[in-house]
């Protein structure tokens, strides 16, 4: 057994979130085309006495460090179907903005996950490892997986999108977080009493992502919660305003927020955009990103 094991594993942006009505499970159905980003965590996992957590890194605060971190839990779930103890000492280096909408907690479930598998040598198929990244939660299997992808259901099941080119991306970092089961259940809250589409992917954004086409896909860009994510922090239209007079082709508000993402035409332009934002002061930081990005990958 190896003394340990480190995984790096990328943020992600939401270029098209489409919204189902809620289920009876309350969980709504999505379609929801994932992409991943140049931002990453780094998880290292070594053997311990017992399981424990600890964390570094910009918002390190934030992040819990006991079972209900998907890290710990995706240990858990493994060491289980494995018949192994989950004792390991895990360390998340965080660079993904924390509670901004970006997957973070869910990238490190994913990280973690193929970690232990690599320090266990469980063996665990790539099928396996998917099954178990979905029942942590609806972003986890798109960590391990990267690149781009259409994910439906809750999120969770993917089909792989074809990417033909770079993309270049701010991500303006607001104070705080947003709590995501709040954002859905603001935005059954102003769909109330209206007829909710059934989610599907839009063929011009596949289309867009396909050809690398950035005018294209700014043009494609959707976000069903966005409203709901500016209704309970109106601040956000101040950000997006921002980051579109800066010259960005495109701005959203990524996945349920408060992290903000803008589509700039290339890597020069993204740089001038996160320097207005930050000058603009209406965000914490501004992070410049390219996408795809690989998966979850041992380093």
């Amino acid at each position: 057994m190896s003394q340990s094991v480190t995984v790096r594993v990328p943020a992600k942006v939401n270029v098209q979130l489409a919204v189902g009505a809620p289920r009876p499970d309350g969980f709504h159905d999505l379609a929801n085309v994932f992409l991943a980003v140049g931002l990453y965590d780094e998880v290292t996992v070594t053997p311990a006495e017992a399981l424990r957590v600890t964390c570094s890194g910009p918002d390190a605060g934030q992040v819990p460090l006991d079972a209900t971190n998907l890290a710990a839990r995706a240990a858990i779930a493994l060491a289980d179907r494995h018949g192994i103890a989950p004792d390991v000492h895990i360390h998340i280096a965080k660079d993904i903005p924390v509670a901004g909408g970006m997957a973070g907690g869910s990238a490190d479930g994913a990280a973690a996950l193929l970690a232990c598998d690599a320090l266990w040598a469980t063996g665990a198929s790539r099928e396996e490892l998917l099954e178990i990244c979905a029942e942590l939660g609806s972003d986890v299997p798109f960590g391990l997986v990267g690149g781009a992808a259409l994910g439906v259901g809750r999120g969770e099941q993917l089909t792989a999108v074809e990417v033909g080119g770079t993309f270049h991306w701010v991500f303006a970092v607001a104070d705080g977080g947003l709590s995501t089961p709040a954002v859905y259940g603001e935005f059954d809250r102003l769909t109330a009493g209206t007829r909710v589409p059934e989610p599907a992917a839009s063929p011009a954004l596949l289309a867009a992502l396909r050809k690398g086409d950035a005018t294209a896909l700014a043009d494609a860009l959707g976000n069903d919660l966005q409203a709901a994510a500016l209704s309970l922090r109106p601040s956000l239209a101040d950000t997006l305003g921002a980051g579109t007079a800066a010259g960005a082709l495109a701005a959203l508000v990524s996945g349920s927020g408060p992290t903000t993402a803008f589509l700039t035409a290339d890597e020069e332009s993204a740089r001038k955009v996160a320097d207005a934002l930050l000058a603009s002061g209406t965000c914490r930081d501004a992070r410049v990103a390219a996408s795809p990005a690989a998966g979850a990958t041992v380093v």
